[in-house]
């Protein structure tokens, strides 16, 4: 099996209340929870939230399709690139409209880490792998 890559060796510094390193980890970990090899997903995060630019839910919503599977191929990570453009264009659309771009204003409407974990899994995409992935790390400055 392979090493589980944290949020830390991404050069993401998760802290309470900070949802910039927040939201670049809930990317990282949707793109690492796909049937995809990890070190792949991570240069896919680096291509889009690093080299992009794209490290908030706005400037991420306001990517095309194409940009982001151009992005994605950028990074070899061409295994269900549409699918995954789309899913994460659709990820931060919600997060804005529903959580005004904020993990934490997630955070503050689930009055238990159940209650978050099923808010996370309201996202299209969003399985139990991202979400195991993403509170192995997030849990500690969340909860």
């Amino acid at each position: 099996m392979a090493k589980a890559i944290s949020a830390s060796e991404l050069g993401i510094e998760l802290q309470h209340g900070d949802d910039a390193s927040l939201f670049k980890w809930f990317i990282a970990s949707f793109l690492m929870g796909k049937r995809i090899q990890a070190p792949i997903a991570a240069q896919a995060y680096k291509v889009i939230v690093e080299e992009q630019g794209r490290d908030t839910a706005r400037k991420l919503q306001h990517c095309t399709s194409r940009e982001l599977v151009a992005m994605l191929g950028r990074a070899h990570y061409v295994r269900y690139d549409e699918t995954t453009a789309q899913r994460l264009l659709d990820l931060s659309a919600k997060l804005n409209a529903e959580y005004a771009g904020r993990i934490t204003r997630m955070r503050s409407a689930s009055d238990s880490p159940e209650a978050f974990e099923k808010r996370l899994a309201e996202f299209e995409g969003v399985g139990p792998k991202t979400i195991e992935i993403f509170m192995r790390d997030a849990a500690k400055v969340l909860f």
